[in-house]
């Protein structure tokens, strides 16, 4: 892995396409990825700064939701993670790496698009960790279609349960149990604003999350609790292997950014422990990009 604390060209300091083909069937597991993504799992240090915290991520199994439930073990939270059960074996990484930190682990495997187990997972997560400070809205289905005749229904439904639904669900279970200093961080992507053709449903529901999350923020800053969203794109994770994008483009995946390659899941870890943390405590309604040089809006 990359070494992050040393000065040093960005383009460079992580690997850049072409990478091997290598479909995989939904939902795709980080193990199986060439090159493997950097979650953080050696390369991110903490600090302390969100020690005592409790925090529940959705898709916490690979990905950004990995990289941000590793950081936030580093920086002193307790931390639950949601994610589908046939997801178990990266999950189980993930509990082991939060637990070598001395931190709670707390694992919830179940589908997102039931909103029974939606509301039973933030239910499950107070109980275990004693409270509930940082909810990070992360879990999302991609799948791309080649025209908007190939989007069935059950393609949009699933979509939008998965990514819009399953939040609402979740917000709505999860803000009684939150207090002042909390935060809510959600997951759109640049496709909110920069939506691809082949990503019809998907694009939508992120430009939902942006727009939900903004409005929620307005009502939660009553209660002293900030809402931001973070915009992520390019970045190497199994959601791009799996069917969110055609095997073509994977292996070129993160070629056209300014960059030259994809993002890391570590690289944005950061920013999800900025808007956890009391250091983000003048940031809340905001889309934070992290686009490789892309931008937002």
């Amino acid at each position: 892995m990359a070494d992050r604390l040393t000065m040093q060209d960005p383009r460079k300091q992580y690997p850049q396409p072409p990478f091997p083909r290598q479909p995989q069937s939904v939902p795709g597991s980080a193990a199986d990825m060439d090159p493997k993504p950097d979650h953080g799992e050696t390369s991110y240090t903490g600090s302390g700064k969100l020690a005592g915290r409790k925090a529940l991520i959705t898709g916490g199994d690979s990905g950004i939701g990995r990289a941000a439930a590793i950081a936030y073990a580093r920086e002193g939270a307790d931390v639950a993670i949601s994610y589908l059960p046939s997801e178990d074996a990266d999950a189980l990484e993930v509990i082991t790496l939060i637990k070598r930190e001395g931190r709670k682990a707390v694992a919830l495997p179940g589908d997102v698009t039931d909103e029974a187990w939606c509301r039973e997972l933030v239910e499950k997560t107070v109980k275990e960790l004693g409270g509930l400070d940082i909810l990070v809205i992360n879990a999302g289905r991609q799948q791309n279609r080649p025209s908007i005749d190939k989007v069935t229904s059950e393609d949009f439904d699933l979509t939008m349960k998965t990514n819009l639904y399953a939040m609402h669900w979740i917000a709505q279970a999860a803000v009684p149990h939150m207090k002042a200093g909390a935060a809510v961080i959600t997951t759109a992507s640049i496709q909110a604003y920069e939506p691809s053709a082949i990503l019809l449903d998907y694009a939508t529901t992120k430009a939902g999350i942006v727009a939900y999350t903004k409005a929620l923020a307005k009502q939660l800053l009553e209660k002293g609790i900030r809402a931001n969203v973070v915009a992520p794109c390019p970045f190497w994770t199994a959601l791009q292997s799996s069917g969110g994008q055609p095997p073509e483009k994977v292996m070129k995946f993160g070629s056209e950014s300014q960059y030259g390659r994809p993002g890391q899941p570590v690289e944005i870890a950061p920013v999800y422990v900025l808007l956890a943390s009391q250091e983000g405590s003048y940031i809340t309604g905001e889309v934070y990009g992290v686009t490789g040089g892309a931008g937002v809006a």
